[in-house]
């Protein structure tokens, strides 16, 4: 079974960055669509930007174009988002979810693989 974990999460101030990383194992992250979603307390969870490998694509929401990269590292089996400007209405626990690429489309909901996640605070 494929198993995803995050890291990096933290608390910044407005204008800060962080880089969080969803590893897999069990699985190369060349089969599977890598979504990072999140959710902020009493707010329901949304996506943030998706990664692909065959081909090399991506996506993301409109909140986070220009302020948030997505990026992967087969070698090490990762998925990055690194997250500049931040503001305090990024405030939220962040999730990577995996879903096998060939079935998946943006704006999928239903994933096969959650992360634990990660959380992310902005202090402004």
């Amino acid at each position: 079974q494929v198993q995803l974990v995050e890291s990096g999460g933290g608390s910044v101030q407005e204008g800060g960055s962080l880089r969080l990383s969803c590893t897999l194992s069990r699985f190369s992250i060349d089969f599977y669509a890598i979504v990072w979603f999140r959710q902020g307390s009493g707010k329901e969870r949304e996506a943030v930007a998706a990664i692909t490998s065959n081909p090399l694509t991506t996506y993301y929401e409109n909140f986070a174009k220009g302020r948030f990269t997505i990026s992967s590292d087969n070698v090490v089996n990762t998925v990055y988002l690194q997250m500049d400007n931040l503001i305090p209405e990024d405030t939220a626990h962040y999730y990577c979810a995996a879903k096998w690429e060939r079935l998946w489309a943006w704006g999928d909901t239903k994933y096969d693989y959650w992360g634990p996640g990660t959380q992310v605070t902005v202090s402004s």
